[in-house]
């Protein structure tokens, strides 16, 4: 637990970035609430905070993640495209599937766990505000069963499938190998690469020519992370998976790439990590901040649209200016 002083400094910083940050605007996103882009040098604290299920929930953050501003403006780049963006409830999947939107396109949005409702409700209303059509399906990703079952209603409700954002994931910090149990170690395999191969498995005969898979991998993939072997492990995975399928489907004109984000403010994050850690999370990056989703969704709408048509088999990093070797 910290200190008494030090929940009071992170109050006063809160109420500071919120002033300096925000123009004074109130911190809790309504469903068509947008703000302002971030501006260069600014920095972002976060108050200690912790939610002990996970993945966590947008409305018991502070501040609530970024998913949209003003700024994009859509053109049309997925215009009668149908997608599937698993996780797309919140954070980095809600800021991909607004952007969709905004492009055009219908969105299916798979999730977890009933207690994610009004996250998702949040974002499928905001879609439908925007044009598009959205439908959420909650059920557990690590079941090869339910990912046929959403593609299966994806083509039932639409008649087709466009773009597949394999998207969600969950990760258990331990400081050591040894503190790993079995069960975390096929529970976060199980979500984070299994699922990505059942849904893409699942949804391969429906997709044509045109069509694009877009994984989200991490940072972490590449630099390592001592506290999270496992999940750091299914990362490297899915740049394997993004790169060997790329290959596999290039001749059928359906192309394979992934982003990988650096430290986005999220759900995951103060369900993930302590409390004291959450203050000072993203800071360690030459940006000095945390990212926000929104400012990955045009990563997500770049690779799955025809402007990235010369392009299978990479990774964008979208990561605060931290050097990967690709």
């Amino acid at each position: 637990m910290p200190f008494p002083w030090q929940i009071i400094i992170s109050i006063c910083i809160y109420f500071i970035w919120s002033e300096e940050c925000r123009g004074g605007q109130e911190l809790t996103q309504q469903p068509n609430q947008k703000y302002r882009p971030v501006q260069p040098g600014t920095n972002f604290y976060f108050p200690p905070q912790h939610q002990e299920q996970q993945p966590g929930i947008e409305g018991l953050m502070q501040p609530r993640p970024i998913i949209e501003t003003d700024a994009y403006k859509g053109s049309g780049k997925l215009e009668g495209k149908v997608a599937i963006i698993t996780g797309g409830d919140s954070g980095i999947g809600a800021a991909a599937a607004i952007a969709f939107a905004k492009e055009g396109a219908d969105v299916v949005i798979p999730y977890y766990y009933e207690y994610e409702n009004e996250d998702a409700g949040r974002t499928k209303n905001r879609i439908e505000q925007l044009g598009q059509r959205c439908t959420l399906i909650v059920g557990d990703l690590r079941s090869e069963s339910h990912c046929r079952a959403v593609v299966e209603r994806t083509i039932q409700t639409y008649g087709k499938l466009d773009i597949l954002v394999n998207n969600h994931g969950v990760q258990f910090p331990q400081d050591s190998l040894t503190d790993i149990s079995t069960a975390q170690w096929d529970a976060t395999f199980h979500t984070n690469i299994f699922a990505f191969f059942y849904l893409t498995k699942a949804a391969l005969p429906y997709l044509r020519r045109g069509s694009t898979i877009v994984n989200t991998t991490s940072v972490t993939a590449y630099e390592g992370r001592p506290d999270l072997i496992d999940y750091v492990c299914t990362k490297g995975a899915i740049v394997g998976f993004t790169r060997a399928l790329s290959q596999n489907l290039a001749t059928k004109g359906i192309r394979v790439n992934g982003v990988a984000p650096g430290p986005i403010w999220t759900p995951l994050i103060p369900s993930s990590f302590s409390a004291e850690d959450v203050a000072t999370f993203g800071q360690d990056v030459p940006m000095k901040r945390a990212g926000q989703p929104y400012e990955l969704a045009p990563a997500y709408v770049y690779l799955a649209s025809e402007d990235s048509s010369y392009v299978t088999g990479q990774i964008i990093h979208v990561n605060g200016g931290t050097m990967v070797s690709s």
